[in-house]
């Protein structure tokens, strides 16, 4: 049992040790420098990478990701178009109603004017047949009253008989 009390004692140390050895390393500025070191080694792979990528790419005629990203954008704003133009055809649709409409009244319209016009003729030719006969009448008058009444020769002989 002494030796596992030793060899409890002995493991407790190296982990007291080992811990405050990681304490002080981990306090100090090397570990830190060498993960940002890291970093931007992984970061200067990744931009080759990507640019080895590209390249690649653009040698088999294949889409990059930013060609699908500006090709993404493009077809959004052509649906964004077309919406536009379906609702400015919806409004000329509802606009052409309006127009076949119009047109009928139009058509309503003409029909009336063609209705009144053939009513004024109507009341110009009675007008007209109208004047001539009061034209007539008014002759006759004139007529009847010049046959009625003596003329100025036909009064004077009157006046010179019964003197």
């Amino acid at each position: 049992m002494a030796a596992n009390n030793n060899l409890y004692d002995m493991w407790k140390d190296f982990y007291n040790q080992s811990s405050n050895l990681f304490d002080e390393k981990v306090k100090e500025e090397f570990p830190a420098q060498g993960v940002g070191q890291v970093l931007e080694m992984n970061l200067l792979f990744k931009k080759m990478l990507n640019e080895v990528t590209e390249r690649y790419l653009e040698q088999v005629n294949m889409p990059t990701r930013g060609d699908l990203a500006s090709i993404s954008s493009l077809i959004v704003n052509v649906d964004a178009k077309v919406d536009d133009l379906e609702a400015l055809f919806e409004e000329q649709k509802g606009s052409r109603v309006s127009q076949d409409e119009f047109q009928r009244e139009l058509s309503d319209v003409k029909k009336d004017i063609k209705g009144l016009d053939h009513k004024l003729d109507q009341v110009i030719a009675l007008l007209t047949a109208q004047a001539e006969q009061s034209a007539k009448q008014v002759t006759e008058k004139a007529q009847n009253n010049t046959q009625k009444a003596p003329t100025t020769n036909q009064k004077s002989e009157k006046v010179s008989q019964s003197k």
